[in-house]
């Protein structure tokens, strides 16, 4: 088809105007370009069909020539409305599109949509303005979703965030032991946890929470909660000779919150209930070298409630004190509070020395009562004072040591001496306290671990109780450990034991009631799950 001069210059107007150019042209130049590409537009609309019919050609111009050149100019004033329509969005100030963006943020994609659909112009004409709104609410909702997406992202990012740090651990304890002394009861005396003969048994079952400081990290706080169930929790928290009411902590076996202090070095301080640290053996099964626990463990503090804090002097000695009710008191039994002072010493990597010394008063200046009058009160906090009070005093010297002496090869030795005055009040008003009485001794650890799944542990221990403060009689208990690990997978352990437990006075259940002996020998397999995040000792 051959076209005039005017329809050619028109179609070179049309392929160099700015819409074709690249996305880096510069807007301001294609607004300085619209109004005269209106202008240009109206007079050839109104020129057309006058104009060819003054010129000098004889030859009129056809039919389809004019709607050919129509067509072109519809094509303009289309290309024109959208220039208008993209300048005057790209006109929106700064403080407006933050605005729509926060009013999108807080309502979701579909307010996002709309907010962008309603910035854009609404004077679009009305053959080329339906497709423009379409194309430009469908772009502005595309980034809308995409902007709902990243906001998601930023908010599961900020949860794992908080998370970092923080465990929550398992664990499952369980055992069957047999006592070839075939006790009456299927009982084990002198046994902490592992207390029944020919019975499969729960020792413990428990649920750990730590998230701990972290000061490299900006966080100073910590929380630490160990929920246990089972045998156990019977043995820390039964006594209630030491826990007037037993029932209400019987399963939080620690809680405490934690805050480093900004102090030199760093103050930990701990405040609520945690286990003790006095003696070297502890609470999780998989964390000790056997697997019944010795009888120093039995008889030290298994908890107390109270503040703690541990100062590190430098990076081979920690200082420690403690302020607590009690030994084994979530709630105190007379108003004075005992006291710990301590070290923690690490000459080298191989060597951990910890050095205790524990001063308390732990007889209660108080016997529960049915009613203390018409005030009503909690269960079990009705009492009368003991006049006069006790005023027996409670000794703990204790230090123990670990060794790595070889990779494979670990030793460790405690040692322990116990002084407490108990208090005589047959007649009130002569109340007083007694002789002292001394329970001394220790343990021997050692332990081989042959491969990652193989172990062999023993100990062996003495304990002279001189006034029966731990068994009930003046004696010498002793008894030998064999341990056998069999680690079947990381998280799932075996143990075989093998223990005997002998005095020098009959201390021990046989099959006859009344019928006591000197020595007991009992056979055990422990089997021990845990799963969780925190690693080392729990």
């Amino acid at each position: 088809m051959v076209y005039s001069s005017r329809e050619k210059s028109l179609f070179m107007f049309k392929h160099t105007s700015c819409g074709d150019q690249t996305p880096t042209r510069n807007i301001w130049s294609c607004a300085t370009w619209v109004p005269y590409t209106i202008g240009i537009c109206a007079v050839l609309l109104a020129w057309c069909p006058a104009g060819w019919a003054q010129t000098g050609n004889p030859a009129p111009a056809s039919a389809e020539e004019v709607k050919q050149l129509r067509d072109v100019v519809q094509s303009l004033l289309t290309r024109v409305t959208e220039l208008e329509n993209e300048l005057k969005q790209r006109q929106v100030s700064p403080a407006e599109t933050t605005e729509r963006e926060a009013s999108a943020a807080d309502f979701g994609p579909s307010a996002s949509a709309e907010a962008v659909t309603t910035a854009a112009p609404a004077a679009s004409t009305p053959r080329a303005g339906t497709a423009t709104s379409s194309a430009t609410a469908a772009a502005a909702q595309s980034a809308a979703l995409e902007g709902s997406k990243e906001q998601t992202k930023a908010v599961d990012r900020a949860i794992l965030d908080y998370l970092h740090g923080a465990t929550l651990n398992f664990a499952v304890d369980e055992y069957y032991s047999y006592n070839f002394n075939d006790p009456v009861g299927r009982v084990n005396a002198l046994r902490a946890y592992d207390v029944f003969s020919n019975n499969i048994s729960l020792n413990q079952a428990d649920v750990v929470f730590e998230r701990a400081p972290d000061v490299d990290a900006g966080r100073r706080f910590g929380v630490r909660l160990d929920l246990q169930f089972g045998q156990a929790t019977d043995t820390l928290q039964g006594n209630p000779l030491n826990e007037p009411r037993p029932d209400i902590y019987r399963n939080i076996y620690q809680a405490y919150g934690t805050y480093v202090a900004p102090i030199g070095n760093g103050l930990t301080i701990d405040v609520g209930k945690w286990g003790s640290s006095i003696g070297i053996e502890g609470n999780y099964t998989k964390d000790q070298m056997n697997y019944s626990r010795a009888y120093w463990f039995d008889f030290l503090p298994f908890y107390h409630m109270g503040v703690r804090a541990a100062y590190k002097v430098n990076d081979k000695l920690t200082l420690n004190y403690w302020l607590v009710n009690g030994t084994n008191q979530a709630e105190a039994t007379n108003g004075y509070k005992d006291e710990l002072f301590g070290f923690t010493a690490t000459p080298n990597k191989k060597i951990t020395w910890n050095v205790n010394y524990y001063l308390g008063q732990e007889h209660p200046d108080r016997v529960e009562v049915s009613s203390s009058g018409p005030i009503p009160v909690q269960p079990g906090l009705t009492f009368q004072a003991i006049t006069p009070a006790p005023n027996g005093k409670l000794h703990i010297f204790d230090t123990y040591v670990s060794w790595q002496a070889a990779p494979k090869l670990t030793f460790a030795l405690e040692g322990d001496y116990v002084i407490e005055r108990e208090w005589k009040n047959t007649i009130p008003a002569l109340g007083q306290s007694s002789a002292p009485s001394h329970v001394v001794g220790g343990a021997g650890y050692a332990k081989y671990q042959f491969s990652p799944k193989f172990a062999l542990a023993g100990r062996v221990e003495y304990l002279s109780d001189r006034g029966g403060l731990f068994s009930g009689i003046t004696q010498a208990l002793k008894e030998t450990t064999a341990t056998f690990d069999y680690k079947l997978s990381e998280g799932f352990l075996m143990r075989y034991e093998w223990r005997r437990d002998f005095s020098n006075q009959p201390s021990f259940f046989t099959d006859t009631n009344g019928v006591l002996s000197k020595e007991q020998q009992i056979a055990t397999v422990g089997v021990i799950w845990w799963v969780g995040r925190k690693e080392g000792a729990w």
